[in-house]
C-alpha cells in the first residue's frame, strides 16, 4: 500500500477473529488516495461503553473535539475513520465535516450522532469532502461484516508500511473474553495520551468508568511509551470499546480482583500495538529499548529515558552501529532531572560500559559490536540515585526519514 519501502521490522497481520457486537467495513471513497481503501465504519452493538484518550497537541484536529465531548456519555454505537486527510486546522468547515459525517454514519445506523466517534488522519489543513462520505455511506454500511479486520488495518494508514493489529482472549472471572486492536502510525510519534490512531474492542461487559481508568492507567507503560521523531500529533485517538456481549459478572469497582488478568491482557495488547507502531517508525531500521533504573522517581526515569530515546545523536550513532555512550551520557544530562556523573552508569545489550562515572576499559567490545548489528538494541542507564525506573521505546534516525517528511505533501 505504501509508495515506501516496507519497514525491515515488518510483522505479518495476525489472524484477528470477529469480535461478537462488533461488524465493520471499509471502501475506496476517494477521499484524497486514489485506487485503496481510505474510509472505515464501525458498528457496535447496543450496549457498548467506551473509554478513550486523545492527543494533547494545543492545536487537535476537530474530531478530537467531536470525540472528547461525546466521550462523556460513555455509549457508542460507531466509529467512522478516514485517511488522508486530518481535518486539522480547518475551522468551521472541519466541525460541520465531522457533524455532517456522524449524522450520516447515525442514520444508517439507527442512533445518536453524538453515538458515533470519528477519527481522521493525513494531512494538516486540507477540507475533508465529507459529501463523499455522506454519498457512499448506504453502501459502506451494507457491507458491514464480522470479519473484516484485515481491510480495516489496512485501510486506516497513511505512510505505515504495514498493517498493525493484535488479538487476546483473557477471563473475567471464568467467562473468556477477547480483546483485540488495530493501530496506525509511523511518524509524529511522541504520544502524550496514544498513537495517531488506535481502536481495541473486546466483547467484556463493563462501565464506562471502569474502562476509563483502566485504560488511562494502562497508556502510561504503552503507548505513552514509545516515540519515533518526539512529534505529537494533532490527531492522536485511540478508543477502547466495550460490547458487552459475553456474559460476564457484573463488575463496578476497577479494583475487583476478578478484573486482574483482564487488565494484564489489555496492557499487553497496548503495548504490542505500540511495538508495531515503533517498527514502522518512518526510515526505520532498529528497534531501541531503553531502561532507565535508579532515578529519584519513576516519572524522572521516564522523562530521561524520553531524552534518550529522542537524541538525534543517539538515533544517528544507532543507525551507524556505533557504541557511542557518550552521547547516551550526553542525553541523560540535557534530561533536566536529577543526575550524577560519578554515580552514572552505562550499558549496551548485557554489557556495561560505563560504572559509575567512568569508562571500563575492559568491557568485552566485541559483544557490544555484535549486539550493534541486531534489529534491538537495548540500552540501560542505572542513575544510583534512587528506585525509579522506566522502560520506553523508540528507533533510530536514518536518511529514509528525511525522504518520506520531505515528500510527504506531494505523496
Amino acid at each position: 500500500m505504501s509508495k515506501y519501502p516496507t519497514s525491515p521490522l515488518a510483522v505479518s497481520l495476525p489472524s484477528l477473529p470477529a469480535v461478537p457486537g462488533v461488524r465493520l467495513a471499509s471502501v475506496e471513497a476517494g477521499l484524497r488516495y486514489s485506487g485503496r481503501l481510505d474510509l472505515t465504519l464501525m458498528e457496535f452493538a447496543p450496549s457498548t461503553t467506551v473509554a478513550g484518550v486523545f492527543t494533547q497537541n494545543k492545536c487537535p484536529g476537530a474530531p478530537i473535539d467531536w470525540c472528547r465531548t461525546i466521550l462523556k456519555n460513555g455509549k457508542a454505537r460507531g466509529l467512522l475513520v478516514n485517511a488522508g486527510i486530518a481535518n486539522v486546522f480547518t475551522g468551521k468547515a472541519g466541525f460541520e465535516a465531522v457533524q455532517r459525517s456522524a449524522e450520516a454514519a447515525a442514520k444508517v445506523i439507527g442512533c445518536a450522532a453524538e453515538e458515533i466517534f470519528v477519527s481522521s488522519t493525513g494531512v494538516i489543513g486540507e477540507q475533508l469532502p465529507y459529501q463523499k462520505i455522506i454519498d457512499i455511506m448506504p453502501k459502506l454500511h451494507q457491507q458491514l461484516d464480522e470479519n473484516q479486520w484485515a481491510e480495516t488495518a489496512q485501510a486506516i494508514l497513511t505512510t505505515d508500511t504495514f498493517a498493525k493489529g493484535y488479538s487476546l482472549k483473557t477471563k473475567i472471572g471464568t467467562e473468556t473474553v477477547t480483546i483485540q486492536g488495530i493501530a496506525k502510525g509511523s511518524g509524529m510519534i511522541a504520544p502524550d495520551m496514544a498513537t495517531m490512531l488506535s481502536f481495541v474492542t473486546t466483547d467484556a461487559k463493563l462501565p464506562a468508568s471502569v474502562l476509563q481508568t483502566l485504560l488511562s492507567k494502562k497508556v502510561k507503560t504503552t503507548f505513552n511509551a514509545i516515540t519515533v521523531d518526539s512529534d505529537t500529533s494533532t490527531s492522536d485517538t485511540l478508543l477502547l470499546f466495550a460490547t458487552g456481549i459475553a456474559n460476564t459478572p457484573e463488575i463496578t469497582d476497577v479494583n475487583d480482583p476478578r478484573l486482574n488478568d483482564f487488565a494484564t491482557a489489555l496492557e499487553n495488547v497496548l503495548k504490542e500495538l505500540a511495538l508495531l507502531v515503533i517498527k514502522d517508525g518512518e526510515g526505520v531500521s532498529k528497534l531501541i529499548e531503553i531502561t532507565v533504573a535508579g532515578a529519584m522517581s519513576d516519572e524522572s526515569a521516564f522523562k530521561i529515558g524520553m531524552s534518550i530515546g529522542n537524541s538525534p545523536l543517539v538515533k544517528t550513532a544507532i543507525t551507524g552501529e556505533d557504541a557511542n555512550w557518550g552521547r547516551i551520557v550526553m542525553a541523560v544530562g540535557k534530561a533536566g532531572e536529577p543526575a550524577n556523573r560519578d554515580t552514572l552508569s552505562v550499558a549496551i545489550g548485557d554489557v556495561w560500559v560505563a560504572h559509575e562515572g567512568g569508562v571500563l576499559d575492559n568491557y568485552d567490545h566485541a559483544t557490544v559490536e555484535k549486539h550493534m548489528k541486531e534489529e534491538t538494541i537495548k540500552i540501560k542507564v542505572d542513575l544510583n540515585l534512587g528506585n525509579g525506573k522506566a522502560t520506553i521505546w523508540s528507533c533510530n534516525l536514518t536518511k529514509g526519514y528525511i525522504d518520506i517528511n520531505g515528500s510527504y505533501l506531494r505523496s
